[in-house]
């Protein structure tokens, strides 16, 4: 990662994406967040709803135009709907497909001329689950087997411009399994992971040396059922 210039990170105001953020920021690294809520006080924040592809475009521009040039991307940002692909209303089908792959595809697209610039570096997050299909995931599987995809393309079109690492986690305790009916929700002696114990694993990858870098990391617990 370049030693100037912050790190844009994509949903840094809850899960994943805010633990990044506090790894980054104990790290004395600088940090702006796109998201639709801000993240806590202190964090440069650009709000931006993820799911429109223009908006999240010029949304890393704005970030850019503002802090000046990225030294590294954590896409973070993610959503779901859960049930059975004609059970599942089309909108929100179709909003899991934005918001995780089209619109880290967008920001990462926004990003490159910076990226470029310092050299700097991209983190994607996929699934466990981008690996892995399960029934009543439809949108979700097809968009981390998209973000997968797009990943390894990325790197091999940017290889020695910039570091390109894909994060495949497991399941984490967050608020992303909140407000889901309970045959999609972890039970409670599920074996999940700590978001700060992956975030870690994140800045590792972003601060590795530029010569050895990080192409793909699998981070889950010890239990996790849907890997391998």
């Amino acid at each position: 990662m370049a030693a100037e210039g912050p790190v844009l990170v994509t949903g840094g105001a809850s899960g994943l994406g805010a633990a990044v953020v506090a790894e980054l920021t104990a790290e004395k690294i600088d940090v702006v967040v796109l998201d639709r809520q801000p993240p806590e006080d202190g964090i440069a924040w650009v709000a931006v709803d993820l799911a429109d592809p223009w908006a999240a475009d010029e949304a890393v521009r704005d970030a850019v135009a503002v802090h000046g040039d990225l030294s590294a991307v954590v896409t973070a940002a993610g959503t779901d709907s859960c049930g059975p692909l004609d059970g599942v209303e089309l909108t929100d089908w179709v909003r899991v497909i934005q918001v995780n792959l089209v619109g880290t595809a967008a920001v990462v697209r926004a990003a490159l001329p910076s990226l470029r610039r310092r050299e700097g570096r991209v983190v994607t997050v996929a699934s466990t689950l981008g690996l892995r299909a399960l029934p009543d995931a439809t949108a979700y599987c097809a968009s981390k087997f998209g973000v997968v995809g797009f990943t390894r393309a990325l790197a091999t079109e940017t290889a020695g411009q910039v570091g390109v690492t894909l994060l495949i986690p497991g399941g984490m305790r967050t608020a992303f399994f909140d407000g889901r009916s309970k045959q999609y929700r972890p039970g409670p002696d599920a074996d999940l992971c700590d978001p700060a114990d992956v975030a870690r694993a994140v800045v590792s990858a972003l601060t590795s040396p530029a010569r050895c870098q990080v192409r793909e990391l699998v981070v889950t617990s010890p239990g996790e059922t849907s890997w391998p």
